[in-house]
């Protein structure tokens, strides 16, 4: 057959004009421009789960930061009161709880008692009026016939009593304060001087059991120098028991110690009405009190505000040295490279728990425990950021775009921190996001341990209430349990939300619909 290259002829009626109506073109973008950080934040908001993470890290940082403010006043800085009146190991309270009847935060714990430790509480009960037993007492006999007695303890009237030295200025005080809200503080003191526990005023046997009478009430012991039946008190020149002995006489019980100079009284204190006139409310702690007598609620938030103030700093150092010495490795490579990493291989096999018992043997004696706990994650804490930065870099660098900036005579500072870093900014910031989580699991490990000690009255941090609430796991967990609970929240939290990070960072997820 034969080849031809003629053009085939395509008759005329088969063409046809088109109008400029018609005519393709490129059209104008309808959308508004959209930065990168607008951009990251659209995305970030897609992850629900990191969204739920960041709103629960935000109510923990709020906990931390204005927990502390707003109860600057609270008892538990009063570390003498605290210590003294023995407020520990109080139990979680809520007044709405108890204002509504409920056997839940109410303060109170099941209990099974001895015969005498459950008449010991119901003395107090007696004496001052507050019931300390709540709801229904369930008795048991064993095979040897002891008694055993079930019932739900208020753990703050239980607390019970305490000797007490006043000033004049006290005393009166106190005195001042029952007359005008009709609240006993001060109660009789008792016959037997050998008898240091404030708690028993009543006639007990050799064993401390109380002997009560032919009709089951307790039997005092209230001093009665007189021998009339009348309980021993302290008149006081101007006290209208003067005048009205049958008034306000009962509540001016004291003994008088020291010299015309220097007048003190010795009184036995409820601590439970001392606490009201203190501060002016029934105690009630939300998350209970610790070994110390110190408020958790207060503890806790002022640990955690140290331990994020720690971790943020931290991590933003290590951030700027890791993003510098990784930058310059991944982008110069070669020899650079080579003898920057021979240093980090050197620093990564030093062990940090190593440093940070050494820094706190001898650095903690010159500069304090707290800078040198710093200087301690600081040392080898940047290696890691340094190395993700490096890889990133090594990633980047070869790309097209920095091919084209280098061509354009771009210089290598600009290159690197307007090229290639905007484009590692998603791993960097998840890897730095994570360190905070990292700083505080690292600092609560030390304080657990023993290795650092930042119990003070003033500072705590939650690795230190965790140690020291270790002892009351079987019997007040609640002492290490909130703490324990914060440092969960915050370490699944943080997981998630860098997670969400690093997906919202990534600029090659740019427009791709989920």
């Amino acid at each position: 057959m034969k080849k031809t290259n003629e053009i085939p002829k395509i008759p005329a009626e088969k063409f046809r004009f088109v109008g400029d109506e018609n005519r393709l073109h490129d059209r104008k973008f309808d959308t508004k421009e959209v930065s990168y950080l607008a951009d990251a934040f659209g995305r970030f908001c897609k992850n629900k789960s990191s969204v739920v993470a960041a709103i629960i890290i935000l109510l923990l940082v709020l906990y931390a930061m204005l927990v502390p403010i707003f109860c600057e006043t609270n008892y538990s800085k009063s570390l003498t009161d605290t210590t003294y009146l023995q407020y520990t190991k109080l139990l979680p309270k809520s007044s709405l709880f108890t204002n509504m009847g409920l056997n839940f935060w109410d303060g109170a714990s099941e209990q099974t008692l001895g015969e005498a430790n459950f008449q010991a509480l119901q003395a107090i009960g007696v004496e001052t009026g507050y019931d300390v037993v709540k709801g229904e007492v369930t008795t048991s006999t064993d095979e040897k016939g002891k008694v055993t007695y079930t019932s739900r303890v208020d753990s703050y009237i239980s607390n019970g009593f305490v000797y007490m030295t006043l000033t004049p200025q006290e005393y009166e005080s106190i005195q001042q304060w029952q007359l005008e809200n009709g609240k006993q503080v001060i109660y009789p003191a008792i016959t037997d001087k050998s008898q240091t526990d404030a708690n028993i005023w009543y006639e007990t046997n050799k064993k401390g059991v109380p002997q009560l009478d032919k009709e089951g009430n307790f039997q005092n012991i209230y001093r009665d120098s007189g021998n009339d039946g009348e309980y021993d008190s302290l008149r006081i020149e101007g006290d209208p028991g003067l005048e009205n002995p049958e008034a306000e006489d009962r509540y001016r019980y004291a003994t008088i110690t020291g010299d015309s100079n220097n007048v003190s009284y010795k009184c036995r204190i409820f601590k439970y009405t001392y606490f009201m006139y203190r501060y002016g409310a029934e105690p009630s702690f939300l998350l209970g009190t610790n070994a110390l007598g110190q408020d958790i609620l207060t503890r806790l938030a002022s640990g955690a505000r140290f331990s994020f103030v720690l971790a943020i700093c931290v991590s933003a150092i290590n951030l700027f040295i890791g993003a510098m010495y990784g930058a310059i490795e991944g982008y110069y490579g070669g020899a650079v490279d080579m003898v920057m990493e021979r240093i980090v291989d050197v620093l990564a096999r030093i062990p940090f728990m190593v440093v940070a018992t050494l820094f706190q043997l001898h650095l903690a004696k010159k500069v304090g425990v707290v800078p040198s706990l710093f200087f301690a994650f600081i040392l080898t804490g940047w290696i890691g950021m340094a190395a993700t930065t490096r890889m990133q870099f090594y990633r980047f660098k070869g790309q097209e775009y920095v091919l084209a900036a280098r061509t354009l005579g771009a210089k290598d500072r600009r290159i690197m921190f307007r090229h290639i870093f905007p484009n590692s900014l998603g791993t960097i910031v998840t890897t730095s996001v994570l360190v905070i989580p990292s700083v505080i699991f690292s600092e609560s490990s030390l304080t657990y341990l023993g290795i650092v000690n930042l119990e003070s009255s003033t500072m705590t941090s939650v690795g230190t209430m965790l140690a020291n609430g270790r002892q009351f796991l079987s019997s007040y967990p609640h002492i290490i349990l909130f703490p324990s609970i914060f440092i969960s929240l915050l370490m699944i939290s943080f997981n998630l939300f860098g997670n969400g990070l690093r997906d919202a960072f990534n600029p090659s997820l740019r427009g791709v619909e989920e």
